[in-house]
């Protein structure tokens, strides 16, 4: 159990990076012990020179051996590798979506953090949005009884603004596609909502983007969830000029719900059976890059997880196991390409 300030370091000073640490030395129980990126800080535009800033992964966990943290925030395609090696160096692991690009990349990370003992924090900040703790309250109350039915709208916008000059986005190597740069979190929440999911049927285009990225830009998912009920996944980032929605809708035995907005933060239908819905606290606006806008900043919930969780003082609210399962069903679905 760490007793003092819990000791990050931040890889990867992207928008998400620095968002992590920023977060880090906002928080009075944390410590950010150093930074690392391949660029220079002025291509990163960090300018904290009081923290140490190193340029090779490897060499700043050879130089850092009282941290207690690593957080990884590098382009999805190198999320597994860092991963690994810095459970190896006995380091406690937060990833940022996705924590890997295939099945048995994930599976490598939960070996290792077993063999080690170290806890791996997998991001998926929607789910600390109100919402979407009360839908998760709901669903554990069975409050709308069999779920028969369930629609993901997730329709951005990435134009050129996004993916030209951007180095790796848009790469299968790299990125590795729409769903999980994207979208990975709200596949997370059909996860975290209804279970896994099987029979799965997709097509997919490229409208956009023929130009800048080696994958899909819009597709169609229908399938079952393996606990009843069955739904579909439309998703785009063909959306002109600005994110239009991402919204889910809950047809179950007892009710109907629907949450919209640009990052699911409205619910806009609530009709269940004998219940009156709460009064909800305001969502955090979205995080903001400018050009273009993401989901919900909810990343302080993260930071603070990681260190109640190192104090012992809770539980790891998004785990490496789930994390796997958000990768294994993108995967899935990436088979009907």
């Amino acid at each position: 159990m760490i007793t003092g300030k819990v000791k990050f370091v931040v890889v990867g000073l992207g928008h998400i990076g620095k968002r992590h640490a920023q977060m880090i030395m906002d928080n009075p129980d944390a410590e950010l012990c150093a930074v690392c990126d391949t660029r220079s800080p002025e291509e990163t535009g960090w300018s904290n020179k009081n923290v140490p800033y190193f340029y090779e992964f490897k060499e700043m966990l050879d130089h850092l051996h009282d941290c207690h943290v690593v957080n990884i925030c590098t382009p999805n395609g190198l999320h597994a590798e860092q991963a690994t090696e810095a459970l190896d160096r006995k380091k406690h692991v937060v990833v940022e979506k996705p924590m890997a690009l295939s099945r048995s990349q994930g599976e490598k990370i939960i070996y290792k953090a077993l063999q080690v003992s170290r806890h791996v924090f997998t991001v998926m900040q929607n789910r600390y949005s109100p919402p979407s703790v009360w839908l998760k309250e709901v669903m554990e109350e069975k409050l709308l009884g069999h779920i028969f039915f369930v629609q993901l709208n997730c329709f951005w916008n990435r134009d050129d603004r996004y993916y030209l000059n951007k180095g790796w986005h848009g790469t299968r190597e790299l990125d590795g596609g729409t769903l999980f740069t994207q979208f990975s979190h709200f596949i997370d929440m059909l996860y975290w909502l209804f279970g896994d999911i099987d029979d799965i049927k997709a097509g997919f285009n490229d409208f956009a983007h023929q130009h800048s990225t080696d994958f899909e830009d819009s597709g169609a998912v229908l399938f079952n969830f393996v606990n009843g009920g069955m739904g579909n996944i439309n998703f785009s980032t063909a959306v002109w000029d600005k994110n239009l929605e991402s919204t889910m809708t809950i047809i179950g035995e007892k009710g109907t719900i629907k949450v919209s907005g640009q990052y699911m933060n409205d619910v806009v239908e609530c009709h269940i059976k004998d219940y009156e819905m709460p009064d909800l606290p305001a969502s955090n606006p979205p995080n903001d890059y400018g050009s273009y806008k993401g989901s919900a900043a909810n990343h302080h919930f993260v930071i603070d997880n990681v260190i109640q969780t190192l104090r012992e003082r809770t539980y790891v609210s998004t785990n490496a196991l789930e994390g796997l399962k958000v990768v294994d069903i993108i995967e899935r679905i990436y088979q009907h390409r």
